[in-house]
């Protein structure tokens, strides 16, 4: 019989997050990530500081899947164009991703700058997509949370099997997008009128 060969970290997050999509984010264990991977539970003590770090590890991995997401979805793209497709992908990544979804969202302590440098990151680019509507600072970062609330909601509601009508999920998110802009624009327009 041939040696098992042994697993690295990359390999073991990859399963990770391939459990937490399949059961929630909550329900990994050590034992089931070890029976996964077919190595017993101390072996991945070599990769993770327990259970709290494998946590940890896939917070940061969801954030950076999610940026790289935008990154991607982003690069040539601008204005209201640029922000629907912001919107898109966020809720894409919370259908298609949903246990790393929920590994983004974990709360970040002050010690862990790993994870709060990919979370502003993703903040600010954010913030870049929102520079045409001429948002003050504060605004923008209102925006933002705006943004989040409307497509994390969205993403919540669907996967939790509330929107039960005979009507077209898609063409849901892609009206509330719109209104969203048109919002957005609206409050340009009143900004410009009183400068």
């Amino acid at each position: 019989m041939s040696p098992r060969p042994g697993i690295d970290r990359l390999h073991l997050l990859q399963t990770a997050a391939e459990l937490a999509d399949e059961s929630g984010f909550h329900t990994i264990t050590l034992a089931a990530l070890a029976g996964r991977l077919g190595v017993r539970s101390p072996s991945l003590y070599n990769h993770i500081d327990g259970l709290p770090g494998l946590h940890q590890a896939l917070t940061l991995c969801g954030l950076q899947v999610l940026q790289q997401q935008l990154l991607n979805v982003l690069a040539g793209r601008s204005g209201q164009d640029a922000l629907r497709h912001a919107c898109l992908t966020y809720v894409h990544f919370a259908r298609t991703r949903p246990g790393l979804y929920e590994a983004a969202l974990q709360p970040i302590l002050p010690e862990q700058r790993e994870i709060q440098q990919v979370g502003d990151q993703i903040v600010e680019l954010l913030l870049q997509v929102l520079a045409p509507f001429s948002l003050e600072r504060a605004e923008a970062l209102h925006t933002v949370r705006m943004l989040r609330s409307l497509c994390h909601g969205f993403a919540s509601l669907e996967r939790a099997g509330q929107f039960a009508l005979d009507l077209d999920r898609n063409a849901s998110l892609e009206f509330m997008i719109t209104v969203f802009i048109d919002g957005l624009n609206l409050h340009e327009d009143d900004h410009e009128h009183n400068v």
